[in-house]
């Protein structure tokens, strides 16, 4: 008995001694970046947007497409993509998510329905001008330009958002609410586009 009482012993004394690991222990993200810098990063995209200082990435003469969805890259690095995304009536992305990489967005003009999937079904929420979310991984849903901004503002005013993507976007998959109440993953696509094809 003494015997294991020394080995006890000796193996505490011999892992005191050990000096602690220099390495840093790895995130569980895949960014160093939380949904609060990404929030960060799209309220100041949209105000250098307001503010003119990426008057030479809009389309000429300022008029917005209003066929399809327009993007434009603000800013890109290792670590984040920041877009400016012009939305028109009746497009949606489809029901999708971000693959590996978490998203935020702030809204400029008009407003945007979300519909997300709660894991039973789709929520809808409207965003309003001055309003923003983030998209954890594993976040899926379908946004459109609500249709209470098309009444409002009309089909040529543009309703725009700001959406920063960490890391930037790769792949985005594609999915589709089954009969029975499920959502099954249709498709994936490698892209480094915002918010679906445009």
């Amino acid at each position: 008995m003494r015997s294991s009482v020394l080995s006890l012993d000796s193996a505490r004394s011999a892992l005191s001694a050990t000096p602690p690991l220099d390495r840093a222990v790895a995130s569980a993200l895949p960014t160093r970046l939380r949904p609060a810098d990404l929030l960060r990063l799209t309220d100041e995209g949209a105000e250098d947007v307001l503010a003119g200082r990426y008057d030479h990435l809009l389309p000429a003469n300022g008029i917005w497409p209003t066929d399809e969805r327009w993007a434009t890259r603000l800013l890109s690095d290792d670590e984040v993509d920041v877009w400016l995304i012009s939305w028109t009536p009746g497009k949606s992305t489809e029901l999708h998510d971000h693959a590996g990489s978490l998203g935020a967005l702030t809204v400029l003009s008009g407003a945007l329905s979300e519909f997300r999937w709660n894991g039973t079904e789709l929520r809808r929420r409207t965003l309003t001008a001055g309003d923003q979310a983030s998209f954890p991984i594993g976040w899926v849903h379908d946004v459109m330009r609500a249709p209470a901004a098309v009444e409002s503002a009309g089909p040529l005013d543009p309703t725009l958002s700001v959406h920063a993507y960490s890391p930037p976007l790769t792949a985005m998959s594609y999915y589709e609410v089954t009969g029975h109440g499920t959502l099954r993953r249709s498709r994936t696509v490698l892209t480094d586009q915002p918010e679906g094809d445009m």
